[in-house]
């Protein structure tokens, strides 16, 4: 009879306890516990600096981590095996921490430093330092390649244009994946026709130029230069506005060239600046010598420019400096990259001339010469 008892309260307690059982399923508890101890990682991603095949890449591997790490945890970033992840060594790989940046060592963690094992393999494990853990909710990137401080190492792509898998687990409670797509890259192709534009302007009277006291005595035009009948012992001066526009990459250079002596009918000639010495080099203007002896310095003429920055001078020009008219071209202007035509020293210049006899000056009511200018862009 004991024993009968025995048997019945057995069996009700097995009865309980697989009621119990069916019950717990039916109401989906043990999955609530499930999710209490793991869950996926969330705002997951993985940042490539280039997702062509076959080459190398940045990676910026970020995700949050909802139950956080504990002291000795750890978490491994799985590249899929089409990755070439051999060369990376411990300086090319960072570590931050809700926005903190944290101290990693090869190897196993110590106190204030995160180990970092499986470099040069394709799953590398970050464990926390031995001092401390990793709280819930905490976002968390990895960078890998030169992205990272003193990085130089970047992963290779693989070879084949698909998605492939980033993988993050390891001892802490949650995991998750995220992916990546590695395509051709785009070529983008287009053509733009040269351009050049330049133009001579005249210059009213009164007008300055490049900081010499005399100024401008009569109209000039884009063909004519009139200095009409030259005073002795004072200097006359007039100028031409010049303009250049272009999308040459490499600039653009502007020269005049005489073809001839300023010469009369009769042979005299007024010479070059100075006295007839070919002056190349930009020199503050002075008169004539007038040496009875010499004819080059009974007169001369000069040309300056207001552009300090032609990139075809060796010595530039600088504020009432002039040079001789030449038979060889001269440099007036020029630029080192495109041109706007309206920008001083980049685009728009003031260049000048300027004539001074004396009382020897051989007599000639037909003085002249031709000038020629030209711009010279470079593509």
């Amino acid at each position: 009879m004991i024993h009968t008892e025995k048997t019945v309260r057995t069996l009700q307690a097995v009865a309980m306890s697989v009621g119990l059982a069916l019950f717990l399923w039916s109401t989906g508890l043990p999955a609530l516990l499930l999710q209490a101890e793991a869950a996926s990682i969330t705002n997951a991603s993985d940042t490539l600096s280039n997702s062509a095949p076959s080459v190398t890449s940045n990676h910026t591997i970020a995700f949050t981590t909802l139950n956080g790490m504990t002291i000795g945890q750890n978490f491994t970033v799985t590249f899929a095996s089409q990755f070439d992840t051999s060369a990376v060594t411990i300086n090319d790989v960072d570590l931050s921490v809700a926005a903190a940046d944290q101290t990693i060592v090869d190897g196993a963690s110590v106190a204030g430093q995160w180990g970092v094992a499986g470099l040069g393999t394709d799953a590398i494990t970050f464990t926390t330092p031995t001092d401390a853990g990793v709280g819930s909710s905490t976002a968390i990137v990895v960078k890998i390649g030169s992205n990272a401080t003193g990085g130089t190492i970047r992963i290779v792509n693989p070879s084949a244009t698909t998605s492939y898998a980033i993988d993050v687990a390891g001892t802490m409670q949650d995991s998750g994946q995220m992916r990546v797509a590695i395509v051709d890259q785009v070529t983008v192709s287009a053509s733009v026709d040269t351009s050049l534009t330049f133009s001579v302007t005249g210059v009213n009277p009164l007008q300055t130029v490049n900081g010499s006291p005399t100024t401008t005595i009569a109209t000039s035009t884009p063909t004519t230069l009139p200095f009409g009948t030259l005073p002795v012992g004072t200097s006359r001066t007039l100028a031409h506005d010049l303009t250049v526009a272009t999308n040459a990459s490499q600039g653009y250079t502007v020269t005049i060239q005489q073809t001839g002596d300023l010469q009369s009918t009769t042979g005299a000639t007024i010479d070059g600046f100075i006295d007839g010495a070919d002056t190349a080099t930009p020199t503050a203007w002075q008169g004539p010598a007038t040496l009875i002896a010499n004819p080059d310095t009974y007169g001369h003429w000069g040309i300056t420019s207001e552009d300090y920055a032609s990139t075809s001078r060796a010595v530039e020009f600088s504020s009432d400096t002039w040079v001789s008219g030449s038979t060889t071209p001269i440099a007036v202007m020029g630029h080192d990259g495109p041109a706007d035509g309206l920008t001083a020293g980049s685009g728009a210049t003031r260049v000048g001339y300027q004539v001074q006899i004396s009382a020897l000056q051989e007599a000639g009511d037909d003085y002249t010469t031709t000038l020629r200018y030209v711009a010279t862009p470079t593509f």
